[in-house]
């Protein structure tokens, strides 16, 4: 009995020593909160078919994001849940939202097998584009055609292997886009190539290929951003998605200067052409867009003041007598609280 109650011992103290010497962080609490006002010039709610803040002349609310992060020796979790009209509005209701304000933007585990090889599984925001769901990780609060038509965010599983500080990949297999249940499974395939030229450049070449976004394709992707001077940024997103057996799909390119004019204020333009493809004798159409950004920053809020400014020679959207017209814009005001 002694010595059985001294190998219990023995253990145990091995477990807590070896507890002991696993670094654990502490658990990382972030998020964000949003609200917005959103006057449209023709006077109409949606006009301008892009994600989110939707409404007309009103004071209206964005999101609340709360982020959970930890990592315990070489494995760790993110997990991130929005609620509000934001998470809402997101494109297909599943399982998670069931319509309503819930959403889950992240829910995955990571693990570190050395410096240099992950592997990541669970329910990530997509890897695809240069725009993301949170306005905090988004210079312009309005969305681009580009986001708002490719994946929002993929379940699955990925490994990602680090050649150097300047070159990395990443290949993954994931569910249909956006969806974590097992509408389809496994469905896709993806991979993105990261590269780092020189200093304060980044690009990344994406492809995603496999269910999604109304039937099966394949997008590639290349989102890019130069910090050319201190004040002078950059950023560029090419994208092009063609679904199987001429079933349409879309091509387009955005362009994101930022000029810093001083410390807490930065102002940029996006400028972007978008386009849907041919779905048989249906003819595709033609988007473009100039939209004008400020952000404004004190401590951990930033006011977006925006103004924005649509064409469409289809003419779909309405003047102020509800005729359908080839110009749209809309002014807005964001306030944006990272913590």
């Amino acid at each position: 009995m002694k010595k059985l109650l001294t190998a219990i011992f023995a253990i145990a103290s091995t477990t807590c020593a070896l507890a002991q010497e696993t670094p654990t962080s502490p658990l990382e609490i972030s998020g964000s909160v949003d609200t917005y006002f959103k006057y449209d010039f023709a006077k109409k709610p949606n006009n301008i078919l892009t994600s989110f803040a939707s409404d007309h002349n009103s004071v209206s609310l964005g999101m609340i994001d709360l982020a959970l992060k930890k990592k315990t020796g070489k494995a760790s979790f993110v997990g991130e849940l929005s609620f509000g009209p934001r998470g809402q509005s997101q494109s297909i209701p599943d399982a998670a939202n069931g319509g309503s304000s819930f959403h889950i933007q992240n829910l995955y585990i990571n693990y570190d097998f050395s410096d240099k090889f992950a592997m990541t599984a669970g329910y990530m925001g997509t890897f695809i584009g240069y725009e993301v769901i949170s306005p905090v990780g988004n210079f312009n609060y309005s969305t681009s055609y580009l986001f708002t038509n490719g994946p929002f965010q993929n379940a699955g599983i990925k490994a990602t292997y680090k050649f150097s500080d300047k070159v990395s990949l990443m290949a993954g297999l994931f569910n249909d886009w956006n969806v974590y249940s097992a509408t389809r499974g496994v469905s896709s395939v993806g991979g993105q190539l990261m590269i780092a030229p020189v200093e304060g450049w980044t690009a990344y070449l994406n492809v995603l290929s496999g269910a999604g976004g109304g039937g099966y394709g394949t997008i590639e992707d290349l989102t890019t951003a130069y910090q050319i001077t201190e004040k002078f940024k950059l950023g560029l997103n090419a994208a092009n998605y063609d679904i199987d057996n001429d079933g349409g799909g879309y091509a387009g390119v955005a362009l994101y200067p930022q000029y810093a004019v001083g410390s807490a204020v930065t102002l940029g333009l996006r400028g972007e052409y978008f386009k849907t493809k041919d779905v048989g004798p249906v003819t595709g159409t033609k988007y473009t867009a100039v939209t004008l950004t400020a952000n404004v920053k004190s401590g951990g809020l930033t006011f977006i003041p925006e103004v924005r400014l649509d064409h469409n020679g289809d003419k779909p959207f309405f003047n102020k007598n509800s005729l359908s017209a080839p110009n749209a814009g809309q002014f807005s005001l964001a306030a944006v609280y990272a913590f």
